[in-house]
């Protein structure tokens, strides 16, 4: 068993059957080692999102086999893979989700009081020192909606990494924001993975984001196009 191996898919395949029938992904298979930094690439169509779905366990339908850390995903129940999600994946989307009347503090906290591993006041402190990581420890109690574009995509990350996730997924993280913020998310990205050798999973359409990263895998009509060490 290889510790150091955190996301790994063998010969994955998904299949559409309505309205036709359409393979959207063929035999997809890599390995993804704990602390590296990889985007997904590709036109639209070419199965990205369809990916990040099943590699998420958003979306349970597919052929061949998904491991997170090293444990099988077709074998969890859904009540098991919900907890997965919870525990072991953080998300990251292109718009922040973030509920606008709640306070940001209180957003961070919520992926962590729905796991209850940890008491409120204890969720409370951790959720603070994640805002104080991203800059963001003077803007807790204000609410969501107060906050810039950049600022709120800052909050998701802190809650995406409320529950020291094992990887963190981003969908199109940077896709609504200015080339200044776009930057400013990618450097926090960064950071994340040297200080605290967090793997990061960004589904992105952002060359730069992605020529930045450690490692491009590019997908075309639902095949592995390539797969490119880049650092």
């Amino acid at each position: 068993m290889n510790s150091d191996i955190i996301l790994e898919t063998r010969a994955v395949s998904k299949f559409f059957r309505d309205p036709v029938d359409f393979q959207a992904l063929k035999d997809i298979s890599f390995k993804i080692s704990r602390g590296q930094f990889v985007s997904i690439v590709g036109s639209s169509g070419s199965g990205k999102s369809t990916l990040l779905y099943l590699l998420s366990t958003l979306d349970t339908d597919y052929e061949g086999e998904i491991l997170i850390d090293n444990e099988p995903l077709h074998e969890k129940s859904k009540n098991q893979l919900a907890e997965i999600r919870n525990e072991k994946i953080g998300f990251v989307f292109q718009f922040h989700y973030l509920l606008p009347e709640f306070t940001v503090l209180d957003n961070v906290m919520l992926p962590a009081l729905k796991l209850g591993k940890y008491d409120e006041d204890t969720i409370r402190k951790h959720a603070y020192e994640k805002l104080d990581l991203l800059g963001l420890g003077d803007q807790a109690i204000k609410k969501a909606s107060k906050l810039s574009g950049g600022q709120q995509q800052r909050a998701a990350i802190a809650r995406a990494l409320i529950n020291n996730p094992s990887i963190i997924f981003g969908d199109e993280p940077t896709g609504n924001l200015d080339s200044k913020n776009a930057q400013t998310v990618f450097d926090i990205f960064r950071e994340l993975q040297l200080a605290f050798n967090q793997t990061i999973l960004v589904v992105t359409h952002d060359a730069q984001f992605a020529g930045s990263t450690d490692r491009r895998i590019t997908l075309k009509d639902g095949e592995l196009l390539s797969d490119e060490m880049l650092k």
